[in-house]
């Protein structure tokens, strides 16, 4: 029932998602209003059915207010992956409000001290992961560190990475570059099982030289909107300067194909959505624009995320981590 476009966008892209992905889909929301919606589209033969949730949780809405409607889709959604009727939860609601009720109705791992918002940005020859995105703007030292075993227990399960590159970002490469709390971020990780690089720059995202990049959420929910609005920008300006011409549409319409597949490789939307990684279950968030593919490719990246074993590994990892210093303490 979230996002910028209302139930028709979610039910289209959900009706996608169960067409081209094969996946199982359970639209939750006011039922008479997705039976509305589902009416409009062939859903014959797909595995697409309504739950009923009478209250719906709005973009605006103040997050003390959200989470009493016990009875709101999101809730509704959240309890069917908690008792096992669900395998992963997507939605492009109130990104505070999903934040919020995912951690009071599933809970976080046993290990994790906070969950993580994390991104997927596109890179040369890959994907590269960075964490936190915005539901952490102030971390401790011992959040970063359950931020690097996260992303790199994501990156290797859903990218297939087999020794994820973990860089913390600070002011500089050097090691006593940074505040003093990536400062001693580093000296843990440094002393940690995972692949860790050391210190890296704002750069570092795109270049491929990492395939994890570590930070608080506040820098990097900064980022990633930094990053979406040059992205468009710059989509933009190219076609304004492509249709300026007679000379320069041509090109334009010769070299349609290389630009479809520039798009492909960069646009969010491929992605669909941000993990939400800490959390008893699998749960992605999506953006409140995202259109119906992109809800289609936040389906499919929280089918992923199910069928990767992240959360035994972050577990598996953070026991570890926490040995470790334990060990090094005494």
């Amino acid at each position: 029932m979230g996002g910028d476009h209302g139930a028709a966008v979610v039910t289209h892209g959900a009706l996608l998602a169960c067409r081209e992905l094969g996946v199982e889909v359970s639209l939750v929301g006011p039922e008479a209003v997705l039976r509305r919606e589902l009416e409009q589209i062939e859903t014959d033969g797909l595995s697409l059915d309504v739950v009923d949730a009478p209250d719906v949780v709005e973009m605006s809405e103040k997050l003390s207010r959200a989470t009493l409607k016990k009875r709101s889709s999101i809730q509704v959604a959240l309890e069917r992956v908690r008792d096992g009727k669900a395998d992963a939860f997507f939605s492009v609601g109130n990104t505070a409000a999903c934040w919020t009720i995912a951690k009071l109705v599933l809970g976080t791992l046993s290990e994790v001290d906070r969950p993580a918002l994390a991104a997927v940005f596109p890179q040369r020859d890959g994907r590269t992961v960075i964490l936190d995105v915005g539901a952490n703007a102030q971390c401790k030292a011992r959040n970063l560190e359950e931020f690097a075993v996260m992303g790199s227990a994501y990156s290797r399960g859903v990218f297939h990475a087999d020794a994820p590159r973990v860089g913390l970002m600070s002011l500089g490469v050097e090691e006593g570059k940074g505040s003093d709390l990536t400062r001693d971020v580093h000296q843990v990780l440094r002393g940690s099982s995972l692949n860790f690089v050391g210190n890296v720059e704002g750069h570092d995202v795109f270049t491929g030289r990492v395939d994890v990049v570590v930070m608080d959420g506040f820098t990097g929910n900064v980022m990633l909107k930094a990053c979406e609005t040059l992205a468009e920008l710059m989509i933009e300006l190219i076609r304004e300067e492509l249709l300026s011409s007679v000379r320069t549409r041509v090109g334009a319409w010769l070299s349609q194909p290389a630009f479809r597949e520039v798009r492909r490789r960069s646009d969010p939307a491929e992605t669909g959505g941000a993990p939400l990684l800490g959390m008893k279950g699998c749960c992605v968030l999506g953006h409140g624009k995202s259109t119906a593919q992109a809800v289609k490719h936040g389906i499919r990246t929280a089918a992923e995320f199910f069928t990767s074993g992240v959360n035994d590994s972050i577990e598996a990892e953070l026991r570890r981590l926490g040995s470790g210093a334990e060990a090094a303490s005494a």
